[in-house]
């Protein structure tokens, strides 16, 4: 219990960290909010009343610190520039940034699992091929590794729509048509990185003396490795799987641009450049505890494969 509860108060001391930090930064803005919300022909007195309504007129400590008082309670305010509640508008675009998120998490670890054994395990071309994949995969730029699926499996085969979402509850095969495309190009880097982690601490497993006796004693292969071997080398796979989620985060933004996915990503990118700190803040803090959420389930199944990361 007090593995997780150590892991919990660190994940909310960089909460706040992380939330001070943004706020004061966003707080510094190089442009008139209140002459971007009123237009440049607003008289200057009407400018002005715009920005003491918004609070803008005082210390940034002082509006970060109300800000924090109504955070804390769930309240996160409405738009400076549409007047929409903030934690509406970022529920209504969540779903479709998590059903990419939860994919490419998921075929990263299916096929980096089996990447990553196959290559450790038969060595030999097996793994010469699956380490040429994986500087392959981090080698070419992610907008062109996009462009190559888009025309490729999008315009030239026709199997799945170029642009456009349809959610989980609209249609499942509509979900996973428009899901396809973006988790696949997303996926690449991902599974080059975390499959090679996967190489690495097979073989080193392999190496370890209790393996060899675990075979002089005529254990089977196949429980030797499902039972022993992956229990032990899955830790830091883990590990990096879970740091590639962050990189992910930052993928998705393009992403959703790209394929015209109505997601927290697209979401980030408009309102950062209208300067909408009540937003922008709202999502930083998704895309927070969205990483420490993560980071905590990783670090309890390392726990749990490992008791003796608990205590380290």
């Amino acid at each position: 219990m007090s593995f997780v509860v150590r892991r919990v108060a660190a994940g909310a001391v960089l909460l706040f960290v992380v939330s001070a930090l943004s706020y004061l930064l966003l707080s510094v803005p190089d442009t008139d909010v209140g002459r971007q919300i009123l237009g440049s022909g607003a008289p200057a007195e009407t400018v002005a009343a715009k920005n003491r309504e918004l609070g803008l007129d005082r210390p940034a400590p002082v509006q970060y610190a109300d800000w924090l008082a109504h955070a804390v309670r769930g309240d996160f305010g409405t738009s400076w520039f549409t007047g929409e509640n903030v934690v509406r508008a970022i529920a209504t675009r969540l779903p479709v940034t998590v059903s990419l998120m939860v994919g490419v998490t998921l075929v990263t670890a299916v096929l980096s699992l089996v990447l990553g054994v196959w290559a450790g395990v038969r060595r030999g071309a097996a793994d010469r091929l699956v380490q040429v994949l994986g500087v392959l995969g981090y080698a070419l730029p992610g907008f062109l590794v996009t462009l190559v699926i888009v025309v490729v499996f999008a315009v030239r085969l026709g199997w799945f729509p170029a642009i456009g979402y349809i959610g989980l509850t609209e249609s499942v095969p509509g979900w996973l048509s428009t899901i396809t495309l973006p988790v696949a190009s997303l996926s690449v880097a991902a599974i080059a990185g975390v499959s090679q982690q996967v190489r690495g601490a097979v073989i080193d497993v392999l190496r370890q003396d209790y393996v060899r006796t675990l075979r002089a004693r005529g254990l089977p292969p196949s429980r030797i490795l499902f039972r022993h071997v992956l229990r032990n080398a899955s830790a830091p796979a883990l590990t990096v799987l879970g740091m590639q989620f962050v990189g992910l985060l930052g993928g998705a933004v393009i992403v959703e641009q790209i394929f015209g996915l109505p997601g927290i990503g697209a979401m980030t990118v408009t309102y950062t450049t209208r300067g909408d700190i009540p937003v922008i803040m709202a999502l930083v803090m998704v895309a927070v505890v969205g990483v420490v959420a993560v980071n905590l389930a990783v670090d309890l199944l390392v726990g749990w494969l490992n008791p003796k990361a608990r205590t380290a």
